[in-house]
């Protein structure tokens, strides 16, 4: 992915209040590192906590109407403006997408969706379509054992964790 790419670390769920404080989904572990989100389109006043998602303040939202409006909105930054990466570590959207094939060379699918029940990133890897038109899913733990190796074109899974 390249370094212009931008990425999304949260959307705007709904307003808050009647002042102009927006909801947020938040993808991101601490998105209050970012100031500007949308090439500047919006910047970050204020974000904490709330009782049903994360609470923010933008300098460009003045009241409950124009928060309303931003529903759906994702907050994206350009792939630059991320901390580099440790060994080991990767980027949700870096793997989404990704070709996924076996130790073996086996073509598996493509990596569809990244979930985490509490005990680590877990990926869902959708096989092609069988001749019905159905595609099958099958789910494997992001760990060195089940994904020993990945890159920015494939992701190989041991053999021992293909369904």
């Amino acid at each position: 992915m390249s370094s212009d790419s931008p990425v999304t670390l949260a959307v705007v769920i709904g307003a808050h209040g009647v002042t102009g404080e927006v909801r947020l989904k938040v993808f991101a572990e601490d998105l209050s590192v970012h100031r500007e989100f949308n090439g500047g389109a919006l910047t970050l006043k204020s974000v904490r906590g709330g009782p049903n998602g994360t609470i923010a303040r933008f300098a460009e939202v003045a009241d409950r109407n124009a928060a309303e409006a931003l529903r759906g909105t994702e907050l994206r930054v350009p792939r630059a403006a991320l901390p580099p990466l440790g060994e080991g570590e990767y980027y949700h959207v870096d793997l989404l997408g990704l070709a996924a094939v076996s130790d073996a060379g086996e073509a598996l699918g493509k990596v569809v969706a990244i979930d985490n029940f509490g005990a680590g990133d877990v990926l869902e890897i959708e096989r092609p379509a069988d001749e019905n038109g159905k595609a099958k899913r099958f789910m494997v733990p992001m760990t060195p054992a089940a994904v020993p190796e990945w890159d920015a074109d494939r992701l190989v899974v041991s053999a021992a964790f293909v369904e």
